[in-house]
């Protein structure tokens, strides 16, 4: 007994939630500095700001991966998860551009922080279930395939996301304009829209995606001949054992995962600021200007380029790793990321950007993917989401370095501009890579 091998159609069906989840953390990646600093944050503490979104994943997902393994309901496994998550995240999302409106119980910084911190976490208990999603319902010779569909739809998610502000504002004629710490109206509405195809295209997952039982998966476990240890005590003190028994290749992935999120974690806080202060040549106090907020459609512009490319990128993903291996595929993605990144400070005007995220996208697409198709093969299926949520640590753990020491980097040793922050992260996309080639990939079919 095997597990059924799904149509593309299927599988494009299990993902597609996260084509909405990833609408909504694409306006936030690309718009949540701009909103805070319209409140009043300086470029110099934009990332302490910012640290709430990796305490929350590395709070949420091990615990959220944990329950969703143990979590049994007429609704399914994992699909619990990530219905309740998308409705959270809807909620933040339509709340905290409009922050001011709640200024009667605290600065609008503070509530739109506070947003921000509630986004996250819902986004984390939507995401981590539907990472698992793909290691459960698929057999070992699809998951690939599983995870660059994945990795395309949250391509096309991020693009819509990130163009949406300035296709409302540039083709729709909503106004980007706004008094001094106001959010513009054509923001607040790109929130508004995102909210609701979150919750909708999540919905479509949960009608169309069967999971399988819990004696299924016991079935198919047993016809592959694998043995399952005497069944712990459900108990959350088991992540730390889980911790500390994990895989060899997901320690050496986390080397890799570190460099990477460090460097993108820096990217989204430092591009907004960077890119008006070095590209448009704008002081760093200018946050209400309406260049300003040219600069800030164009972030959302080149943000929706390199989410653009990976979807792209995604689907030769599989044909790639094929022919060179799943650990060479994310090394070379890797490099060409790096060397976007670091081009950045070279451009001669905002549209030589468009070149430099076609680099970024190609490592996006490869770190969305190929990480678990390799993790999933050397870790036990009945502890899928636990483990996902563990790995999750490697994420946000160098976001969280990177929050507290992002910012006073900046300030002190770059001088107080940005744009040193955002060479910093090609460079650490070049560093992950070199760490890229130590991993080993338990089933890759490539060995090299």
């Amino acid at each position: 007994m095997k597990k059924r091998k799904l149509s593309f159609f299927d599988i494009w069906n299990m993902s597609f939630g996260y084509l909405g989840i990833q609408m909504g953390f694409a306006l936030q990646n690309a718009n949540a500095s701009r909103i805070l600093q319209i409140f009043g944050a300086d470029v110099h503490s934009l990332s302490w700001f910012w640290i709430v979104a990796p305490l929350m994943g590395l709070i949420v997902q091990p615990i959220i991966g944990h329950y969703s393994d143990r979590t049994w309901t007429r609704f399914g496994r994992r699909k619990p998860y990530f219905l309740i998550g998308s409705i959270l995240a809807a909620i933040g999302l339509i709340l905290m551009p409009q922050s001011a409106m709640l200024t009667a119980f605290m600065p609008a910084l503070w509530v739109g922080a506070g947003m921000l911190m509630i986004m996250d976490a819902s986004f984390n208990i939507a995401m981590e279930p539907f990472r698992a999603l793909v290691a459960d319902l698929l057999p070992a010779d699809q998951r690939t395939l599983g995870f660059s569909v994945q990795t395309a739809l949250i391509g096309f998610g991020a693009v819509i996301g990130s163009w949406l502000p300035y296709a409302l504002s540039n083709w729709f004629g909503v106004s980007s304009e706004a008094n001094p710490g106001e959010v513009p109206y054509h923001l607040i509405l790109s929130f508004i829209i995102g909210a609701f195809v979150l919750v909708g295209a999540v919905l479509l997952t949960v009608s169309t995606t069967r999971e399988y039982s819990p004696e299924e998966l016991e079935a198919f476990d047993k016809a592959e001949g694998i043995v399952h240890e005497k069944e712990e005590k459900a108990s959350l003190l088991n992540i730390f054992e889980d911790f500390r028994n994990m895989p060899q290749t997901m320690r050496q992935l986390g080397w890799v995962q570190f460099f990477s999120w460090f460097a993108l974690f820096g990217m989204w806080v430092f591009t907004t600021p960077a890119i008006a202060h070095h590209v448009y040549n704008l002081p760093l106090e200018d946050t209400h200007s309406k260049t300003y907020q040219e600069a800030g459609d164009w972030v959302g512009i080149i943000f929706g380029v390199y989410n653009a490319v990976s979807a792209v990128f995604a689907f030769f993903l599989p044909a790639i790793a094929k022919k060179i291996g799943r650990k060479s595929t994310h090394s070379f993605s890797l490099i060409v990321g790096g060397i976007g990144l670091i081009s950045v400070y070279f451009v001669p005007n905002p549209n030589w950007l468009i070149v430099s995220m076609i680099g970024v996208g190609i490592a996006w697409a490869s770190i969305l993917a190929m990480p678990y198709a390799i993790l999933s093969g050397s870790i036990p299926a009945k502890k899928m989401g636990v483990y996902m949520g563990i790995f999750n640590f490697f994420i946000v753990v160098p976001q969280i370095i990177n929050a507290i020491i992002g910012g006073p980097i900046v300030k002190y040793i770059y001088g107080g501009n940005p744009i040193y922050a955002i060479v910093t992260s090609g460079v650490a996309f070049i560093i992950a890579a070199l760490f890229a080639f130590r991993v080993k990939d338990e089933d890759d079919t490539v060995k090299l």
